[in-house]
Formats: C-alpha cells, sequence, structure tokens
C-alpha cells in the first residue's frame, strides 16, 4: 500500500498544450531556384509613389542560393539585388535608370487571418525601401494592405502600417520599431503579423512592436481585414516615402548619390531566409 501511494504521488501530470499551429504555406529557398508554384515575378508595366526601378525577371535581380550576403540563412536563401542599369527599357518603353524584383503570391497562396512571418536581412542606404506585406486581391485600397515590414535606408528601425478605406496613403495606422541596442537592419530578424477577426499585432523577433484593434482602424474608416490577402517581397528604390523622410530630390527622388553608388557596386539586397504562415 505503501509503494502504492509512493508511486502515485511520483507519478508525471498531465500538462495541457497548445496544438501546434498548421502551416499554410512555407517556402525556406533551399531547392536552388525560386520555385514558381508559389511565387510570380513582377514585371513592371507601371510604376507607383514615384519609385525609381524597373520590375524584372531575371537572375541579376532575383537569385536562390547560398553567397556572402545569405551567411546565416539556414537553407540557403532569396536574394532580392537592385542594380544599376541606366536608360534601361521596360516593354512598354519607359526608362528607367535602375532594375530590381518582386515577388508576389497572388492566386497561388492567399490567407484569411493567421500569422505571416519572415526572416530578413536588409542593406542599410538612405533610399533602399525593402518590405514584407500582404495585400487585398480588389482595389486599392478598398480591400486593404497589411505592411509587416518596411524599411526606407535607416539602419535603426523598421516600420509597420496599415492602408484601407479612410486611412490610406499617409495613413495614421502607422508605427516604428527601433532596434535595441546593437541591433540594426543589417542583422537577421523575424518580422511577424498575428492577425484574427479582431485586430493586429505586429511582432519583430517576437516582441510586439504594436497592436491593432478593430475600433481603432473603424475610428477611421472600414475593416478591410475579413477578406483574402496574399504576400509580397520586394525591393523598390525611392519615391515618396524615402523622400519623405530623407528629403532628397537629387540625382533621383528619394536616393542620394551615396545608394545610387551602393547599388552601383551590386551591394543593395534584400535577403529572405524563409517565408511561412501558419493558423
Amino acid at each position: 500500500m505503501l509503494t502504492a501511494v509512493w508511486t502515485s504521488a511520483l507519478a508525471p501530470r498531465s500538462v495541457h498544450q497548445e496544438p501546434t499551429p498548421a502551416v499554410l504555406f512555407f517556402d525556406d529557398f533551399s531547392t536552388g531556384q525560386l520555385d514558381r508554384s508559389k511565387w510570380h515575378v513582377i514585371v513592371t508595366g507601371r510604376t507607383v509613389n514615384n519609385e525609381q526601378q524597373a520590375y524584372v525577371d531575371s537572375t541579376d535581380t532575383i537569385s536562390i542560393g547560398a553567397g556572402p550576403e545569405t551567411a546565416g540563412a539556414e537553407n540557403g536563401a532569396l536574394i532580392i539585388r537592385a542594380q544599376r542599369r541606366p536608360g534601361f527599357k521596360t516593354p512598354e518603353g519607359r526608362a528607367f535608370d535602375f532594375i530590381s524584383g518582386r515577388l508576389e503570391s497572388r492566386a497561388k497562396f492567399e490567407f484569411t487571418y493567421g500569422t505571416a512571418a519572415a526572416r530578413i536581412r536588409l542593406t542599410a542606404g538612405a533610399g533602399l525601401w525593402p518590405a514584407f506585406w500582404a495585400l487585398g486581391t480588389g482595389r486599392w485600397p478598398d480591400t486593404g494592405e497589411m505592411d509587416i515590414m518596411e524599411n526606407v535606408g535607416d539602419p535603426t528601425w523598421t516600420n509597420v502600417a496599415l492602408h484601407g478605406p479612410g486611412y490610406s496613403g499617409n495613413t495614421p495606422l502607422v508605427s516604428r520599431q527601433r532596434f535595441p541596442q546593437g541591433g540594426d537592419i543589417t542583422g537577421w530578424h523575424v518580422y511577424s503579423m498575428d492577425w484574427t477577426a479582431d485586430g493586429l499585432v505586429f511582432k519583430v523577433d517576437g516582441a510586439e512592436a504594436y497592436r491593432v484593434t478593430r475600433p481603432m482602424i473603424e475610428r477611421y474608416g472600414r475593416w478591410a481585414y475579413d477578406n483574402p490577402k496574399f504576400l509580397i517581397v520586394n525591393l523598390a528604390l525611392g519615391g515618396q516615402y524615402p523622400q519623405s523622410v530623407n528629403g532628397v530630390a537629387q540625382p533621383y527622388v528619394g536616393l542620394p548619390q551615396s545608394t545610387v553608388d551602393l547599388i552601383a557596386a551590386d551591394k543593395a539586397v534584400m535577403v529572405v531566409d524563409w517565408v511561412r504562415v501558419t493558423r
């Protein structure tokens, strides 16, 4: 009897565990080539925001694999590289001096609610405008935009933002997060967004950076986050938002000569280790 009591006392107790989230989308860029079943490569027909790049479908701007820039990646990485190409002509005949890359999951993967995350490393350079974001499939801004990570070249911070009907463009729903001392955009960081029917929580390396509730959004306009969104990863150059931060007008809008030189030296990159969506 004593033995039985002693054994019962030491028996492990059941511990409630949260179920493991289901993975809806995952790409760790480990196959050596872009998985086009998951991503469209955008080719510029027009630009917005007075951006200075044309997007092209080329290994000059979009590559998969390992290299000096990918050190610290787990299984290879996506490299989006801006390139200087004076006088480059789009299929429509428009001229640009820079080319870059943009990937979208439109029509290949779209989701409503869940956690979208990506592990990313950036280049510091005024006017470089990398972003990881999600966009609705209808007319902008009616179907909503969530900017999970944006940067305009300042190494000390990234921002998040929401755009929708009544709160687009210079949106009031925006927040900068600053890295702890010793950290900056050139290190690897996980940028994520938890999306529910009641709000959105943006995080950097698991730490909450910005929380937006449905009532906060509805002060400005209609809630635009109950419809499917697709993922976008891109590296834009210059334009209205970078210019609003750095004040540069020459030699390009939002893009100073120092960054033009950085691009010309093939050193302006956005490196993505992986992208994942869970629910």
